[in-house]
């Protein structure tokens, strides 16, 4: 048997050469929607696994089943832990969502707030699904805050202060109780206040001069003061019957608007800057407009009266409070001071998105010069039941020059608007 043949060894080499840093451990992107829990439940996967959950850039403070309403008081040792053993690195998103708390775990969230903050994170959730909890009136501080929602928090002065925030761009605030007389940014471009109540006697001015889109829907309290915003270009505005900028006469068939003999509400407040515009003025830039406040609702038809221009409106979405009035005064004044206007939609005692009955039309330069905009080239009119109202809209339509609404199932109510027209 011949020998074997010895095995060359390898050639010696340095320590030095097969030295490598410690590991890093890179935030994995993965791990970043999986609540904290189950991020941190994943060490025991592997060995490469173990460090994991520490580096991870995203944090998702909540309850692992999603039908279940978790207790801050069920998860705050975990979190606490989880906090302090994390190494510093930077985070880019945090969400807290609980469904109930206690008194004693305010200032738990509130430290979980600021903690993130220092942190450097560029959107933080916080949502609370029973009570309000009340956050510090102390002002955030970070250049790196880009994304702020708010959910179920009672929110005072100094919070909504975001002079220390100069790169936050989107404020989001649903069901919150607000405490504060101004939201001030110099950076914010997007403003959405949905379903939330202010209970302060002054009215909250809204200073964000670089806002592009501002939503306010199902306000509560007084109607906020809208400051200028030069740069926006869409606003949604729904007025609920729980705004306070309602006229006390409308209930007995009188709307009193903005007269001198106006009641309590309608008539101007000296202190208060209702002698100025309050919301129209602050929004009169923009290209996109809806507006769908209650019929008791006075602050629009009061803007009115400074004879606003709305220089780059486009598209208008209005609803059957524009149509009150023996002259239909409030769309004829807005449709008047709109001239560059190409899209005009009526949503009139239906809220959709299913309408019994939609009619289009469209300007006709061969019945005459256009009484409002010469660039209104589409009208929409949205409804369920065709009745006097409607056809009183449609009449002041073809004033317009806009006869040609169609509907191919509404071939009746042709011969009677024609009938109507030619009174």
């Amino acid at each position: 048997m011949p020998p074997r043949k010895k095995r060359k060894s390898a050639p010696p080499v340095s320590v030095t050469e097969h030295w490598r840093p410690p590991r890093q451990y890179p935030p994995p992107r993965a791990l970043l929607p999986p609540p904290a829990q189950a991020a941190v439940r994943t060490c025991v996967l592997a060995r490469r696994w173990r460090h994991h959950w520490r580096y991870t850039t995203g944090l998702r403070i909540v309850g692992l089943g999603e039908e279940e309403e978790y207790k801050v008081s069920d998860l705050h040792k975990f979190v606490e832990h989880l906090l302090i053993l994390r190494e510093r690195t930077d985070l880019d998103t945090v969400q807290i969502k609980f469904g109930e708390f206690c008194e004693e775990d305010e200032p738990r969230v509130n430290l979980w707030v600021r903690f993130a903050v220092m942190c450097k994170v560029r959107a933080l959730t916080l949502h609370i699904d029973c009570e309000d909890l009340d956050l510090d009136d102390l002002p955030l501080v970070s250049r790196h805050l880009r994304t702020l929602d708010l959910d179920g928090v009672a929110i005072h002065k100094s919070f909504l202060d975001f002079a220390s925030c100069p790169a936050l761009e989107n404020l989001n605030m649903s069901y919150c109780s607000i405490f504060a007389g101004k939201v001030s940014s110099r950076s914010l471009k997007h403003l959405s206040i949905y379903y939330c109540s202010y209970d302060l006697d002054c009215r909250i001015h809204i200073s964000t001069p670089c806002l592009i889109s501002l939503k306010i829907d199902h306000y509560s309290g007084r109607t906020p003061f809208l400051e200028n915003m030069a740069l926006i270009e869409s606003a949604h505005v729904y007025l609920g019957k729980y705004c306070k900028g309602t006229c006390l006469n409308h209930a007995s068939g009188v709307f009193c608007g903005a007269n001198n003999n106006a009641c309590q509400n309608c008539a101007p407040i000296e202190d208060d800057c209702s002698r100025e515009c309050v919301l129209l003025g602050g929004i009169s830039s923009a290209k996109h407009l809806k507006l769908l406040p209650e019929n008791r609702t006075v602050i629009f038809a009061r803007d009115l009266k400074h004879c606003l221009t709305f220089t780059k409106l486009k598209t208008l979405l209005l609803n059957e409070y524009w149509c009150e009035g023996p002259d239909l005064y409030p769309l004829a004044c807005i449709l008047k001071n709109s001239p560059v206007l190409e899209k005009l939609t009526l949503q009139l005692f239906s809220t959709g998105p299913n309408h019994q009955v939609e009619m289009k039309g469209s300007y006709s330069s061969m019945e005459g010069p256009a009484a409002g905009s010469e660039h209104l080239n589409m009208v929409e009119v949205k409804c369920n039941v065709v009745d006097e109202i409607i056809l009183k809209v449609l009449k002041f339509l073809t004033a317009l020059n806009i006869p040609k609404l169609t509907n191919n199932t509404f071939v009746a109510l042709y011969l009677k608007l024609a009938f109507i027209c030619g009174e």
